[in-house]
């Protein structure tokens, strides 16, 4: 049997938005290695001095396209850049460019976004909302143009704890309609002091600027072929195109990474609540997907006047995991995938109570931190540890909303998606959360971490080496814990003696 969604995207022309990105490269590199797409348009900004050009060129030696550039020496050359930015209150594309995308493009991803939690206000509007309404605008003038899809975040209604596949527009007390007028006519100063206001019970302007982009998808879209795609916290590869591939330190790796390196002691974490990663590559093939569903059923949702379908992509209700059991699946990795960089033996202590957090960080990484400073100052060396801490500490209490809450969502239409796929794309575009192997995940992608973020020898030589160092760490660990507690019983006992 052959693929639907091979067929549907053979000689195909895209135009993705944050193709640079961590999501966005993926999803490209899918696209040329599984299809026959003829064209990507990739709208991309110059950046350091790079072109647009040269930051796709970049691409041959990045690991993630080594697989596709092995069996498709030329495959970059489907790929043209549109140089623009989302920032940009016209995406900064030129007339030119803007008239090539209209007469040819008839897939559209949108993908960029500013994830960063700590964004001002100004900023994430301009990226998160005002450029996908002026997607939609550009869209609407793509006269070959079949499939829209989104990208959003199971986070964007997270002031509820109950997600289902649908527009929450009554969640926002200034919603696309009031906020993006503001933006015209106020400097970016005077919204950001607006921020909390406008923002009412949403934690961030992340998931704020997000919903807001959600309710412009809604009341904008009109007659396009749209959907809107929301992935819970977006992970490392599980197969392709190899297996634990991950380029940055977001989310929860960000807490993975700081424990197995040994200088994460202490996190916010509600260890009874459902985590919501997925792995990077199932969120392209959902994506990929999505793009098809769409196209096939547009011309029924405009008979119907029916919205744009909302597709929740997180960890299954028959196949969940909750953040206790994350915690317990990565503490058994990180000790068989050790770290030949860690600085100290590596265990993480959690609490749902964000204030004891802070309590315990005192100890467990601000005074250790203040005394490998002192010895790393007296040795004439720079100081590093407390800076690395402040900035923990930061990424701590930024995710401490989400790692302390507790969401569940509904997947019916992703369910049924899936369903409705025939066994060849079922074979070639997997994205069931259902059969995920939690266990088999988080090996691999503690595989990966090692080598792709800490750079370290993936022989058996290396993991060996690995292997000896965590064990000199741990008998200096349980030698400090010794002398800790003797130092305690010596205060008690002085304590004690000095009321008797």
């Amino acid at each position: 049997m052959n693929s639907t969604i091979k067929e549907f995207y053979k000689d195909k022309t895209l135009f993705l938005t944050g193709g640079s990105g961590f999501l966005g490269r993926v999803v490209i590199e899918k696209v040329l290695r599984a299809t026959e797409a003829s064209r990507i348009y990739v709208l991309i900004r110059s950046k350091r001095g790079k072109s647009p050009q040269d930051r796709i060129d970049e691409w041959k030696t990045d690991l993630l396209f080594g697989v596709l550039l092995k069996t498709q020496p030329n495959a970059l050359e489907r790929i043209v850049p549109i140089s623009g930015d989302c920032e940009e209150p016209d995406l900064g594309i030129s007339a030119d460019d803007r008239e090539l995308l209209k007469n040819e493009v008839q897939v559209v991803i949108h993908c960029a976004a500013t994830v960063n939690f700590a964004e001002p206000l100004h900023k994430a509007v301009d990226v998160n909302t005002r450029a996908t309404q002026l997607m939609l605008n550009l869209a609407k003038e793509m006269s070959r143009l079949v499939g829209f899809v989104h990208v959003s975040t199971s986070f964007s209604n997270c002031v509820i704890p109950h997600i289902l596949e649908q527009y929450y527009p009554d969640n926002l007390i200034a919603g696309a309609d009031k906020v993006l007028p503001i933006r015209k006519v106020c400097g970016d100063v005077l919204l950001d002091k607006m921020a909390s206001t406008l923002m009412g019970k949403f934690p961030n302007t992340y998931t704020y600027t997000k919903a807001l982009a959600e309710q412009v998808i809604q009341t904008e879209s009109g007659e396009l072929p749209v959907c809107i795609f929301r992935p819970g916290s977006i992970v490392a590869t599980y197969k392709e195109p190899m297996s634990g591939w991950i380029d940055n330190i977001y989310g929860p790796l960000a807490m993975v990474y700081g424990t197995a390196i040994g200088v994460l002691r202490i996190a916010p974490v509600n260890m009874r609540a459902p985590n919501a990663i997925v792995p990077v590559d199932y969120c392209a093939n959902c994506i990929l997907a999505c793009a098809m569903q769409t196209a096939n059923e547009s011309a029924e949702k405009r008979r119907r006047s029916l919205p744009p379908t909302i597709y929740n992509y997180v960890a299954h209700k028959s196949n969940p995991i909750s953040n206790g059991t994350f915690h317990d699946i990565l503490a058994k990795y990180q000790h068989t995938v050790p770290l030949e960089q860690a600085l100290w033996y590596p265990f993480l202590h959690t609490t749902s109570f964000l204030w004891l957090f802070k309590l315990i960080a005192i100890f467990y990484h601000t005074l250790p931190g203040y005394a490998i400073d002192l010895v790393l100052r007296l040795q004439g060396q720079k100081p590093r540890l407390i800076k690395l801490y402040t900035k923990i500490h930061k990424t701590m209490n930024a995710l401490a909303h989400f790692s302390t809450g507790y969401w569940t969502h509904e997947t019916i239409n992703t369910d049924r998606l899936w369903q409705s796929l025939s066994a060849a794309d079922k074979e070639h575009f997997e994205f069931d959360m259902r059969k995920l192997d939690w266990d088999d995940y988080f090996r691999r992608a503690m595989v990966g971490m090692r080598v792709y973020l800490g750079k370290e020898d993936p022989s058996e030589e290396g993991i060996q080496r690995a292997a000896k160092h965590l064990k000199r760490l741990k008998r200096r660990h349980r030698v400090l814990q010794l002398v800790l507690c003797i130092c305690g019983i010596i205060i008690t006992k002085w304590f004690v003696g000095l009321f008797l």
